[in-house]
């Protein structure tokens, strides 16, 4: 059994072309969803999904088929099923990590009684004893597993009871053969470093090192007291290189066991009652090393999203910061990935704080990216929780019942802004859409208080920030064409050129501001700037205004600036 698995997802983008790979991931979900997504959107015409297994021996990897679907084969849907691993069939075998992740799930309810871990089960014979002394425990976790197990290879329940039986009665009795000979190191009375030199060339030490370790944190009352006494060893950890590898290879496996359970990483932040926007931004903080904290240094948004970690959590933090445990940097990375293709709210109280949040998560793992996760499974996660800010539940609580029509339309952009993905940016350009062209829209802004300037100004505005949100201009230009043609009714309500070129003003001043009308700055591109732009030239022209126009530099790059403009269009 290998530790090593990934998944790759290979497309066929059309009749007879040639498979490409399209993504790769660790969680087997993933692959699957977005295989089907890229049928379902006709990005494929076909997609296969293979599980990739690295052969600790050869270092190659296994590749098997485990979902193909679309027209392969001359257009014939075709399904491969997946080989079924091998069944643990020695000792050693419960002690991968397959297999300790199977023992939590299956003993999950005993261990958290107990506050143990998989790992500590395996490596502690007072746990052995309690375990095999709770009589029920154990047998239905047999069956659990069994009967599953028995139906898919076409066994015999009981034959495969027996079969686990017997590895797990070997597996109890080599731990408790080597407690009763004494071989188990007593870390607090021999000392870490000196028991990893004396065990480092050792056969056994990965197991042995392991029993010592699990021994040093029992007496730990709770998750984060275990992780102290684990950093505490882990600072204790020899420098001899071979040695100090086997010493934190020992420390790694329980610590990234607590770090991956809910229970543990809780207990670590102290955020039991904190939503999962904030649990996620602090694991993101723990895990993200200094190119995170360079982040939190220079973006507000970001330093206000990330929670400060203090005790324990800190000093895990500085050990993450370098290149020790990378497997605990995976487990967190991996639960914030995980979260992120879920569908649990970050804010479930405040919509808008969500996207704030959202925004910040994307930024840090983005700058963490290649440390801590592959760029295109962030890209992929971000992509698939944008879907669940676009549904109609979550529009409604991001707008409420008390905005105004254009401050509904101000946070639609700023939701487009932080989706991802070419299909939630065409969803949050229909809401828009929606929105912009909404009666209501049209007629608060005609009716509202605000002067003829400003509301100008405000669709102006809204014009640059649907350019700058990232959608395609086949999505943004209708909507910046609409807000022009609104920006022409405003104008044409309150006759605000007719009145601006009859005001007593100077002439550089009321060309100034007719010249940021036409370059869209003070009042949105469309109808009005169109007729801006013909009564400032016509103005320019005035042979009185010319020599107005010489104590006035600015109104004369204000000027040029308008002609280049014309001529760029042109």
């Amino acid at each position: 059994m290998s530790d090593q698995v990934h998944y790759e997802l290979f497309v066929r983008r059309k009749p007879g072309a040639q498979w490409t790979l399209d993504m790769a991931t660790e969680i087997r979900t993933h692959a699957l969803a977005t295989a089907e997504e890229a049928l379902e959107q006709g990005r494929a015409i076909a997609v296969r999904v293979s599980k990739e297994t690295l052969d600790p021996e050869s270092r190659e990897y296994k590749s098997i088929s485990i979902f193909t679907k679309g027209q392969v084969d001359g257009g014939k849907p075709k399904k491969v099923q997946e080989d079924l691993d091998p069944l643990c069939v020695q000792p050693s075998d419960l002690y991968t990590a397959h297999a300790r992740d199977r023992i939590g799930r299956l003993l999950e309810a005993w261990l958290a009684r107990h506050n143990a871990t998989p790992f500590e089960l395996l490596h502690r014979p007072d746990l052995v004893e309690k375990l095999e002394a709770s009589g029920t425990d154990l047998q239905h976790a047999l069956q659990k597993i069994a009967i599953p197990e028995a139906e898919a290879r076409g066994m015999s329940v009981h034959e495969l009871i027996r079969t686990f039986q017997g590895l797990v009665e070997r597996t109890v009795a080599n731990l408790m053969k080597a407690f009763k000979k004494g071989a188990l190191p007593d870390l607090d009375k021999e000392g870490f470093a000196r028991a990893a030199e004396r065990l480092a060339t050792d056969p056994d030490r990965a197991f042995l090192l392991g029993a010592g370790v699990a021994a040093s944190i029992a007496p730990g009352k709770n998750w984060s007291e275990k992780i102290a006494r684990l950093l505490d060893l882990a600072d204790a950890a020899p420098t001899d290189p071979k040695a100090r590898a086997a010493a934190l290879a020992a420390i790694e496996t329980p610590l990234a066991e607590i770090i991956g359970s809910k229970a543990g990483m809780a207990d670590l932040l102290g955020a039991n009652d904190a939503d999962l926007g904030t649990t996620l931004a602090a694991m993101t903080r723990l895990a993200g090393g200094a190119q995170v904290e360079a982040l939190i240094r220079v973006e507000a948004g970001v330093r206000h999203c990330m929670p400060e970690l203090s005790g324990t959590a800190k000093r895990l933090s500085q050990w993450l910061t370098g290149d020790d445990f990378p497997a605990v940097r995976s487990s967190i990375a991996h639960r914030v990935l995980k979260e992120l293709n879920g569908v649990r709210r970050l804010r479930p109280a405040d919509a808008e704080s969500e996207i704030e949040h959202l925004r910040a998560l994307a930024m840090s793992l983005t700058a963490a990216a290649g440390r801590i996760l592959p760029p295109e499974d962030i890209t992929s996660a971000f992509t698939t929780r944008s879907k669940t800010l676009l549904n109609g539940e979550f529009i409604e609580a991001l707008l409420g019942r008390d905005r105004s029509s254009r401050e509904e339309v101000q946070m639609l952009i700023r939701l487009a802004e932080n989706v991802m993905g070419a299909v939630n940016k065409r969803m949050a350009a229909r809401w828009l859409s929606a929105n912009i062209q909404a009666l209501r829209f049209e007629r608060e802004l005609r009716q509202g208080p605000d002067s003829a300037a400003s509301k100008l100004a405000s669709l102006a505005g809204l014009q640059k920030s649907l350019i700058r949100s990232g959608l395609v201009i086949e999505d943004y230009e209708p909507l910046c064409a609409k807000l022009g043609d609104l920006g022409g009714l405003v104008e044409t309500d309150a006759r605000l050129l007719t009145m601006l070129v009859r005001a007593p003003a100077p002439l550089p001043q009321k060309l100034a501001l007719l010249i940021k009308l036409a370059m869209g700055e003070a009042g949105p591109t469309g109808p009005v700037a169109d007729k801006a732009r013909l009564e400032a030239m016509k103005l320019a022209r005035a042979p009185e205004v010319r020599e107005e126009l010489a104590g006035s530099p600015e109104t004369m790059d204000l000027l040029k600036g308008l002609v280049q403009q014309q001529k760029a269009a042109a």
